[in-house]
């Protein structure tokens, strides 16, 4: 058995946490959210992923992910038929050793909620439950939405951030980092050339995640969340996307309900528990 602490995953690595990502979605449903956008595009400077190997085959991983963010996510997943052998203990000690290396104001974290190990693993450790999330996933064409022409979405600009910061601000009634407001994927959301919206579109393979979208408060209720939602939707299709998902916090029926009139659906509940 040989622990890897990575600062970077070569391509076999890569393939390796597909493939044991394949095996645990076989045995237990649903998805695990292994960010596969920032997996591809690690640093190589922090170590910021854990690997347990027997020989050639991967057991186990832990991944931490900042997200621009001072908090730092922790996502693994064991093989089934390595359970009950303390992997996923070993694997969150050393993911915890790592955050505390690591400039951050909390550690969260992911756990599937049909999961009863990472549960109990997460209770074991002190951690309360800091909040919930629907992971969905569209995995056809949105429904058709009529546009309104008043509305453009473009690539956000450098003069566009603070406009983007508070919007987040407001949005999700958090302070966003500076980085938050800007970025390759970064989208803006104009109406009669007034920027009042925003989002993240990033391509993850044949795959698409959205992440950051809100719309200013005084413009819901309008209809121009579903009609973005549509454009993004479509776009990440146009790209090779064959499946779009995103993440909404259980208590938001409104984004919910906005969601799956467009062609998400629920795919699995994720926990995120705050760690001491």
């Amino acid at each position: 058995m040989v622990v890897e602490l990575s600062t970077g995953l070569s391509t076999a690595a890569l393939d390796a946490i597909a493939d044991l990502e394949r095996r645990v979605v076989a045995a237990d449903g649903g998805r695990l959210k292994l960010e596969w956008g920032s997996l591809r595009n690690r640093s190589g400077q922090d170590v910021e992923d854990v690997l347990w190997w027997d020989g050639e085959r991967l057991l186990g991983f832990l991944g931490i992910y900042a997200h621009s963010a001072p908090t730092l996510e922790l996502a693994g997943m064991v093989d089934p038929a390595a359970r009950r052998r303390g992997i996923g203990t070993a694997l969150l000690d050393a993911g915890q050793q790592l955050c505390r290396q690591r400039e951050h104001d909390s550690v969260l974290l992911i756990v599937p909620r049909p999961s009863a190990a990472g549960r109990s693993l997460a209770l074991r450790r002190g951690g309360s439950l800091e909040h919930s999330e629907h992971a969905l996933e569209l995995l056809g064409e949105p429904a058709e939405v009529p546009a309104d022409p008043g509305i453009t979405v473009r690539a956000a600009a450098p003069a566009d951030q603070p406009a983007v910061l508070e919007i987040l601000r407001r949005g999700f009634d958090w302070e966003p980092p500076e980085a938050a407001g800007s970025g390759p994927h970064t989208l803006v959301v104009e109406r009669d050339g007034r920027l009042i919206g925003t989002a993240r579109l990033h391509p993850e393979g044949d795959r698409a995640g959205i992440y950051g979208f809100a719309i200013h408060p005084d413009h819901q209720g309008r209809g121009i969340g579903r009609d973005v939602l549509h454009r993004l939707c479509r776009t990440a299709r146009a790209d090779g996307a064959t499946t779009v998902h995103l993440e909404v916090e259980t208590d938001n029926d409104r984004a919910l309900h906005l969601y799956t009139s467009i062609g998400f659906r629920p795919v699995i509940t994720e926990d995120y528990y705050a760690l001491p």
